[in-house]
């Protein structure tokens, strides 16, 4: 696999600075977040355990600027993000930053080869380097062997590894991951998460990882939670 482009590891890549997030209510704003900060660097890995309700989603959208906060920035290798136009966050959203999330939303026309490849070539790469690189994320994630299976073919592990090489195969910064073993057996979550920080590891990439899952949270680097809020220690 190609190395990461970021160096050296304690660099920090993602920072939010008094993010406050609210949502309108018929009578009074819902605020989700109020001032939160938080920040995180390259191969680390960071669990985000929080009751349902509390904001996870919310705070992994605003982190990933698929949602905007009413105050506060968010910071992506030191850029300000909060005044971007919208083509410029959505170039950074492709290049920066990946997503996974609790379903695997794998295109179930495609191979798993093929979907691994789809975000390569939507950047520009050419296909005989999208599919090296696919094939290369493949072997890491240990299905090097599915690659040529359409989704409906595979495990919910196998589904997940996919989604979770789709999500690398750009060589972000960051992986923001929404319960990404969720609909997964105890067993096959710790398969699919071995995989997952093997790779942070390995790439220098940091990971942001809500989830339910204690045994899974308690083997990152360090865990948050909400609260009133705000991004506390758990």
């Amino acid at each position: 696999m190609r190395p990461h482009p970021l160096e050296p590891a304690a660099r920090t890549v993602l920072r939010l600075e008094k993010v406050t997030r609210q949502y309108a209510q018929a009578d009074q704003p819902l605020v989700i977040l109020k001032e939160a900060d938080f920040a995180m660097n390259a191969g680390e890995t960071v669990a985000l355990v929080a009751p349902s309700g509390a904001g996870k989603s919310t705070l992994l959208h605003v982190a990933g600027l698929l949602e905007r906060a009413e105050e506060g920035d968010v910071f992506l290798r030191g850029e300000p993000c909060g005044g971007l136009s919208d083509a410029r966050r959505t170039a950074m959203r492709r290049s920066d930053i990946g997503f996974v999330y609790q379903f695997h939303h794998l295109l179930p026309e495609f191979t798993a080869a093929e979907n691994i490849m789809m975000p390569q070539m939507i950047a520009g790469l050419k296909q005989p380097q999208a599919q090296e690189r696919a094939e290369q994320l493949l072997d890491y994630m240990r299905i090097g062997h599915r690659g040529h299976h359409r989704p409906a073919e595979l495990s919910g592990g196998e589904q997940q590894r996919v989604a979770i090489a789709r999500a690398v195969a750009n060589a972000p910064s960051i992986l923001l991951a929404d319960e990404p073993t969720g609909n997964l057996d105890p067993e096959t979550a710790g398969y699919v998460f071995e995989a997952l920080e093997a790779l942070v590891r390995q790439s220098g990439l940091a990971a942001l990882i809500a989830t339910h899952n204690h045994e899974i949270a308690n083997r990152m680097d360090r865990r948050v939670t909400l609260q009133d809020g705000r991004v506390v220690d758990y």
